[in-house]
């Protein structure tokens, strides 16, 4: 789906009139938001700046679920909202009392990966009079770890994501990115004030090659160095991307679970790895799931290359699993391999997948290409 293809939402809501606050707001299913949210705080990313936050805080914008409305909660400014919003802005003196057509407010963002970004979501959930009338994200890669003050540098070259566009109150304002390149902080505008509830940045983790060449040895199927999921059998309960996010699962929600299986069949989620690799060891983590966590689990491994074919091959039998538990098992030697595949049995759930080794020479080859055509 093209940009010019998803639903576009402008103008007021209408004012709260009690009730479920989210029944009225306007939503669509956009194209992106399977992929990995590139704005997530297990990721690492953070709102490190903003210009004003008078009356709500930046970081709320990247609060995981969805923003909560109390009609109730005010404060000593005035409405407390979760998310980011501005005072209103004003003109220079009483003969100009607008804002100027440039008038703006901006936060920056740090992606908590590096990454291609695919799409973006401005949610201005319960801003229904207060949201900007517009706003554009602009976006940079820079190395390191940049201060607000690097970024805000005049030889620093931002590169344009959504052009200044119209937005609507208490919705979820989608835009589709087409930008083949690899970014690692956002600037966010609202022209010329107002509010957003939630950012959402969903794209693919584009991994620095020299990183993990240094490491050596590290998680090959981890979101923060290039790991994703390609494929799930269900995800009623949870996100399958769960399973590959950072550190251990730490509440049942944080893992993988199924819907209960009434037929004879299992369940299973398909990864693709950073690049071809070579496996060491395995992790699967059942932490929190105690009364739903699988019964047994397998793994297989197949070495596709860029095209993603090949067999399927074993590399661990279905195996007894424990709830609430940390499974280790050491291979019996190196196993090459650019896809795995967890079969579960029958259902249930399991909270990480950590799959221990390293980039072949090959895979560190085609991760290096891949890092130069991006611009890194």
């Amino acid at each position: 789906m093209t940009d010019a293809a998803i639903p576009r939402f402008t103008g007021d809501a209408s004012p709260y009139a009690g009730g479920d606050p989210y029944a009225d707001h306007r939503t669509a299913d956009f194209p992106f938001t399977h992929l990995v949210d590139l704005a997530d705080r297990r990721l690492g990313a953070g709102v490190i700046a903003a210009n004003d936050e008078f009356f709500a805080e930046r970081e709320n914008l990247l609060k995981p679920g969805p923003a909560v409305f109390d009609p109730e909660h005010f404060g000593h400014k005035g409405k407390i909202m979760d998310g980011w919003e501005t005072r209103r802005r004003r003109g220079v003196s009483a003969a100009e009392p607008h804002p100027t057509a440039d008038d703006h407010d901006w936060a920056l963002v740090r992606l908590g990966a590096p990454g291609v970004i695919r799409g973006i979501v401005l949610d201005t959930a319960h801003f229904r009079g207060n949201y900007p009338q517009a706003v554009s994200v602009e976006a940079v890669a820079l190395p390191g770890s940049p201060a607000p003050e690097d970024l805000l540098a005049p030889d620093v070259k931002w590169t344009t994501l959504v052009p200044r566009t119209a937005v609507g109150g208490h919705a979820a304002n989608g835009f589709a990115v087409d930008a083949e390149q690899r970014f690692t902080h956002l600037r966010v505008n609202q022209h010329p004030d107002g509010g957003i509830a939630r950012l959402r940045v969903y794209g693919e983790v584009a991994p620095d090659p020299a990183w993990l060449g240094a490491l050596g040895t590290f998680d090959l199927a981890a979101l923060e160095n290039g790991g994703r999921v390609e494929d799930a059998s269900d995800r009623f309960y949870s996100p399958a991307t769960n399973t590959i996010q950072p550190g251990r699962s730490r509440k049942m929600d944080d893992g993988w679970e199924t819907r209960r299986r009434r037929d004879q069949g299992n369940d299973w989620i398909s990864y693709r790895l950073a690049a071809q690799s070579g496996i060491r060891a395995v992790e699967i983590d059942t932490a929190y799931l105690k009364g739903n966590s699988a019964g047994w689990a397998s793994l297989s491994v197949r070495d596709g290359g860029n095209t993603g074919d090949g067999d399927w091959t074993e590399i661990l039998p279905r195996t007894r699993l424990q709830p609430d538990t940390n499974h280790r098992f050491v291979l019996d030697g190196t196993v090459r391999a650019t896809h795995v595949r967890i079969d579960i049995f029958p259902d249930g759930g399991i909270s990480r997948l950590r799959l221990f080794g390293s980039l072949t020479d090959e895979g560190a080859a085609a991760l290096a290409a891949r890092h130069r055509e991006l611009g890194g």
